[in-house]
């Protein structure tokens, strides 16, 4: 594969001015980049001599989304790299027992680890349990707060970064960062990078806990070309979440990136953050989006951008697709008739099932602007007298009390009536194989014995309710930014209402007493993804939705969005749509939305069944095998820069 056109000039969406360092895109001869300044060429070859160590805080540890992007982009890194790729992370015994391997360690990579252990720092050195099977070494990093503060004061002496006392988290930070500087120091004198060494080592760190070992690798003036990616800036996630005008500031170079780090009690994490960025040779970031942000706050554009990918093979089940969606949605309508039926029914062969999930970060996420685009599809839906019902599952994560107990009581009634017309049917089908081979007539009523009749009429009583059906599943203490929103667009679960909200605040899994079912077998289950997020570098939950089969709304605000949109050029009703949230006002953005909705609510069945066959056609695309170039782009310009290797 070829990767055109490293363009310096590349304008970014409504900042009318161009990005300081070349973003690489994937442009092709005939669509030049807008304000491109240079053409340049580069053939992604095969690996070079040397190794690749890929350093983040989630190696084998799943603690969020970063965790994913180097999962699954690991068997793309092994096939190019071998065993000369290498991942470093914090040790966790926890999660290190389900995910980590042990094995013994060998070549340069062992005789640096048994030199460290000779010195006193715990490694452990073997596989990750995941597709690729990468090797990976975990470090116990912790030494006693005196060796933190140490460090601290080399930081302070060295890169001017003030370590504030008391911060758990800070403290692991640095202490991870000295032992990670460690491992680089042993293998450039034990046989990579230094004058014994086969070839370059190359260090790729992700975000500022896994990248505070880059400034302290250039001060000591180690052989290694420095890769560092933020997913995320610190500080624009918490002025996104906090300041409608970020995008806005950001874009006219009004913000005091100093001041605003100290207004949100992070002023260490964010100058470790301009650290990272301006201390690497590359600098790279997921989206364009996210190089704004960088730009704007970190001083530095990104060099190259690196689109998160998915291993798509994981999701791919064939033709089984659209079986497995009929199979998850009667689970689904499992969970809808305990929860809506017990006040009212409606059509389940006409209801639709609308969802969005993701962090708890209400406005980050949109599920502000996708209750009010719902609130808007129902008055639609009631205008034209469609006989479609949707059901807007909200799944997030949040601090409850407990399930709600009229919730719990509902699914155990539905539960035993399931149980009661189960044992009546295999009684009756008995009977009426018997009765029926010798020719008699049927009278199904007198076969079915009177006491289950009985207790077939009072179970069915016993689950109706006098009341309209909750919109939370959870008991929450306090207020919440989304049972508020709910109340003020009026979606209340009224009979007469096309669309009904249900918000889950908890993680799906199979224990979980109302569903029973894996997160991804809910999302095959359902009908439609919504994500239109305000803040978002990347957003895998759209793209998840894609390989799944199912038809997904994103945002121009999300760097998956924005990606789509500036680069894949689908068209529209191909079963992925763009909110436009830039530069527009939250009605405006909501009644585009609803509109969306709405087209996809008018579809037949079998145009339903089209759609989910494109989306999962088209989310090849975003497998590693594509989007992993951009990554050895990345690191070919690193050898270029820091050993003049040329990629």
């Amino acid at each position: 594969m070829v990767l055109r056109r490293i363009t310096a000039g590349r304008y970014t969406a409504r900042m009318g001015r161009r990005l300081r360092s070349p973003v690489a895109t994937l442009d092709g001869p005939d669509s030049p980049a807008e304000g491109a300044i240079a053409d340049v060429v580069l053939e992604v070859k095969p690996a070079p001599h040397g190794m690749l160590l890929e350093v983040a805080w989630e190696v084998c540890n799943p603690i969020g989304g970063i965790f994913q992007v180097i999962r699954s982009k690991a068997p793309a890194m092994v096939e190019r790299w071998g065993e000369r790729y290498c991942l470093i992370g914090p040790y966790n015994p926890q999660h290190a027992a389900i995910e980590f391997e042990e094995t013994p360690p060998t070549g340069p990579i062992g005789r640096a680890v048994e030199a460290l252990r000779h010195e006193g720092l715990d490694i452990k050195h073997g596989r990750w349990m995941v597709s690729g099977r990468p090797r990976a070494l975990l470090i116990n990093h912790w030494q006693g707060q005196g060796h933190a503060d140490a460090v601290k004061f080399r930081l302070w002496a060295d890169n001017h970064i003030a370590i504030p006392g008391g911060d758990g988290l800070l403290d692991g930070v640095v202490s991870f960062a000295d032992a990670v500087l460690r491992v680089f120091m042993k293998l450039s004198e034990h046989g990579e990078g230094g004058s014994a060494g086969t070839g370059p080592m190359l260090g790729h760190f992700h975000e500022w806990m896994g990248g505070l070992a880059v400034p302290m690798i250039r001060k000591n003036n180690l052989p290694v070309g420095c890769v560092f990616q933020t997913h995320a800036t610190l500080l624009g996630r918490y002025m996104a979440s906090n300041e409608e005008d970020f995008y806005d500031r950001l874009s006219w170079g009004t913000i005091d990136q100093a001041a605003s780090a100290e207004k949100y009690q992070i002023s260490a994490q964010h100058a470790i953050e301009r650290a990272c960025a301006h201390g690497c040779h590359v600098m790279t970031t997921v989206s364009e989006v996210t190089g704004e942000e960088c730009e704007g706050l970190l001083g530095r554009g990104p060099d190259v951008i690196l689109p998160n990918g998915l291993d798509i093979g994981r999701y791919n089940v064939g033709h089984e697709f659209q079986t497995l969606h009929a199979t998850h949605k009667e689970k689904i309508h499992r969970f809808v008739m305990g929860h809506f039926f017990p006040s009212y029914s409606f059509d389940l062969d006409k209801t639709l099932y609308f969802f969005t999930s993701g962090r708890y970060e209400p406005r980050n996420k949109g599920f502000d602007l996708s209750l009010e685009a719902m609130a808007r599809l129902n008055a639609e839906l009631k205008a034209i007298g469609s006989p479609v019902n949707v059901v807007f599952f909200i799944i997030t994560k949040r601090p409850t009390i407990s399930l709600h107990p009229w919730v719990l009581q509902q699914r155990g009634v539905l539960n035993e009536f399931r149980q009661v017309c189960d044992h009546i049917m295999s009684d009756l089908g008995d009977k009426l194989f018997k009765v029926g081979a010798t020719g008699s007539r049927v009278d199904l009523e007198k076969m079915i014995d009177e006491y289950w009749v009985l207790r077939y009429r009072r179970t069915q009583q016993a689950m109706k309710v006098d009341r309209l059906p909750l919109v939370t599943t959870h008991m929450i203490n306090g207020p919440d930014p989304v049972i508020s929103q709910i109340q003020n667009v009026w979606l209340f679960n009224r009979k007469d209402d096309p669309v009904k909200v249900v918000y889950h605040p908890d993680f799906l899994s199979p224990v979980n007493p109302l569903w029973g079912m894996e997160y991804d077998d809910f999302v095959r289950g359902c009908h439609l993804g919504v994500f239109p997020s305000s803040y978002e570098p990347w957003g895998y939950t759209p793209l998840e939705c894609l390989a799944m089969g199912v038809p997904a709304i994103t945002s121009d605000l999300a760097g998956f969005g924005s990606y789509v949109s500036k680069q894949m050029h689908w068209r529209p009703g191909a079963g992925l749509w763009t909110v436009h949230r830039r530069g527009r006002g939250f009605a405006d953005a909501a009644g585009e939305m609803a509109g969306q909705m709405l087209e996809f609510c008018k579809l037949d069945r079998r145009a339903r069944i089209a759609m989910r066959n494109q989306v999962e056609a088209h989310s090849w695309q975003f497998d590693w095998s594509n989007l992993g170039e951009y990554y050895h782009k990345a690191h070919a310009l690193a050898l270029e820069r820091a050993f003049a290797i040329k990629g």
